[in-house]
């Protein structure tokens, strides 16, 4: 038997999610189990141990969108006992049995191995989140960054906190918006150059096009901010658009793709090529600070889940959380 945080649903279709001990048994099929050490808080996650969101399928369910750990036991050659492997994306957690659990069983084709420079904890630190912020970030590069600050939105949370921190690792300016203005001095910690009050960013205006300021974009919010930004980035600029926290609409023109030539990159981390998922730990492993990283870690245990869920679903939650699922 071993710990694993159950969300089920009564009849009048609530959920409520507890620590509870399951046996091997009923873990879903699948070619590895792994020995879960490390989890994380995710926005999704947040949903999935609450209300579901449309995510969960079917209950009892065990969230938990990424983990890291170790294989315990395997019936592909690509892994073996003692491997360290990470998972994020292919929609475990949501519609798979998840990493809020001592053991979880998945296919092998969604494991990645652990990069070297990388442990269980600091991948976790990472999490889906900081898998996208890289994605993100390469996606820009490939592009080809502008000279000029890089803007970062929603600079406080999971995604933008890594960002910020990748991006000056590899010497850009980040310009990093944030709502909460007590996160200032964190923001700075993670090689922030600039700070940019949500407000300032927020309004809608009429002008499709305003002087040309960044040099490049992660943006987490989407919806106004995202178009009001578009009409400010530099020509040939490029915005990485990885959420929707302001938003899934955009009330924007085309004109600053047809007269700055600015592109709009979508970034999907769940449904990656194996390839890439690879390349994106590599790079991680790399151009991330492990001291960068540490700063951003708030330790959580799985008896935290319930109420850690319910505060990423109000933006409450600044930085990493770690969960030691053995806790």
């Amino acid at each position: 038997m071993f710990k694993a945080l159950v969300v089920e649903k009564n009849d009048e279709g609530k959920t409520s999610a507890a620590v509870q001990e399951i046996g091997l048994d009923q873990l879903p099929e699948g070619d590895v189990t792994v020995a879960v050490e490390y989890s994380t808080v995710n926005y999704k996650d947040g949903l999935c141990i609450g209300p579901g969101g449309g995510l969960v399928r079917n209950y009892p369910h065990v969230p938990g969108i990424d983990f890291a750990g170790t294989v315990e036991a395997s019936d592909d050659a690509r892994y073996k006992p003692g491997d360290k492997v990470v998972l994020t994306g292919w929609r475990v957690g949501e519609v798979h049995w998840g990493g809020y659990a001592q053991k979880a069983r998945v296919k092998a084709d969604w494991l990645v191995p652990l990069p070297d420079g990388l442990d269980a904890r600091h991948a976790m630190a990472v999490g889906t989140a900081g898998f996208t912020a890289m994605l993100a970030v390469m996606a820009l590069e490939d592009q080809g960054i502008k000279d000029g600050p890089v803007l970062v939105t929603g600079a406080a949370g999971g995604v933008g906190s890594v960002a910020t921190a990748i991006l000056s690792k590899l010497g850009h300016q980040v310009a990093a918006v944030t709502g909460r203005p007590e996160t200032a001095d964190y923001l700075i910690s993670l090689g922030a150059t600039q700070i940019v009050a949500r407000e300032e960013i927020n309004e809608t205006t009429k002008r499709p096009l305003e002087a040309e300021t960044w040099g490049g974009c992660v943006d987490a919010v989407g919806g106004e901010m995202l178009a009001r930004l578009l009409g400010q980035m530099q020509y040939g600029a490029s915005v990485a658009a990885v959420g929707l926290a302001g938003g899934a609409g955009l009330p924007a023109t085309v004109i600053p793709f047809l007269l700055r030539g600015v592109n709009l990159l979508g970034i999907d981390s769940v449904m990656q090529p194996y390839e890439n998922r690879v390349r994106a730990w590599e790079r991680i492993a790399q151009d991330l600070l492990m001291d960068k990283l540490d700063a951003m870690i708030h330790p959580a245990t799985l008896e935290d889940l319930p109420e850690l869920g319910r505060g990423i679903l109000k933006g409450q939650v600044k930085g990493r959380v770690v969960v030691d699922v053995n806790a």
